[in-house]
């Protein structure tokens, strides 16, 4: 085993089943856990069927505790401890990308080749090949490759190093927050990893298909800002 790769899913099935196929298709040797955080009954059983068709680890967090979705310090925490275990690096591959076959062989082998890795992450990429959300940021860049960056990574398609995983316990993160790929970003840097953006392994990214509440930007702003704000969504 090379290294464990977790999705946390809600709801979004037809996204995450395409996310499922992609990574199960893919090169390498590695365990494969889905977190379900409390998504419908018709999800739940979906990704049941799904989980023994293509042979991995599903985990219902409903069954584990009863704070309601997201749970995202829950996946992690319990992805660190697994990972740790078996000594091998935590990648996230959330529920709205389509990796490639090799991309988790691509994360992997960059890692071994730099050791002082904290985060690399594979730059997202939208249907027709253009960078876009979260890394627009990178849309511009120039230099091709790896990239070193003091700039925050995503969860999107990102590996965590075995190193920074050892270092750092996320049993410490704050419970106020919803997300945590900012903070955990900013933690590796300050404890002197490098972080990577790899811009020549692209991922299709479809934007907020793992969170479909944000889909109400475009429909109807109003409402998706005082979710965000007001009921406290979002938060990093």
């Amino acid at each position: 085993m090379q290294a464990l790769v977790v999705t946390p899913v809600k709801d979004a099935l037809e996204a995450s089943l395409e996310t499922f196929r992609a990574v199960k298709q893919s090169t390498g040797q590695f365990a494969y856990w889905v977190f379900n955080d409390f998504s419908s009954e018709e999800t739940k059983s979906s990704l049941q069927a799904a989980s023994q068709k293509m042979d991995f680890k599903l985990i219902h967090l409903e069954d584990l505790t009863d704070h309601p979705s997201p749970n995202y310090d829950k996946v992690l925490w319990m992805s660190q401890k697994e990972a740790l275990k078996a000594n091998v690096p935590l990648i996230i591959i959330e529920s709205d990308v389509t990796v490639q076959p090799n991309t988790i062989e691509q994360l992997l082998a960059f890692a071994q080749a730099n050791p002082n890795t904290g985060l690399v992450g594979a730059i997202t990429h939208d249907e027709q090949g253009k960078v876009n959300f979260p890394y627009l940021k990178f849309k511009n860049e120039k230099r091709k490759g790896a990239i070193k960056t003091n700039r925050s990574l995503s969860f999107c398609c990102s590996l965590l190093s075995v190193e920074f995983l050892k270092r750092y316990d996320f049993s410490n993160l704050d419970l106020e927050k919803d997300w945590y790929d900012t903070h955990i970003s900013h933690k590796a840097h300050e404890m002197g990893f490098d972080n990577y953006i790899l811009t020549d392994l692209p991922v299709w990214h479809k934007p907020h298909g793992s969170r479909p509440w944000k889909q109400l930007k475009y429909s109807n702003p109003f409402f998706y800002y005082f979710k965000k704000w007001f009921s406290g969504k979002d938060k990093i």
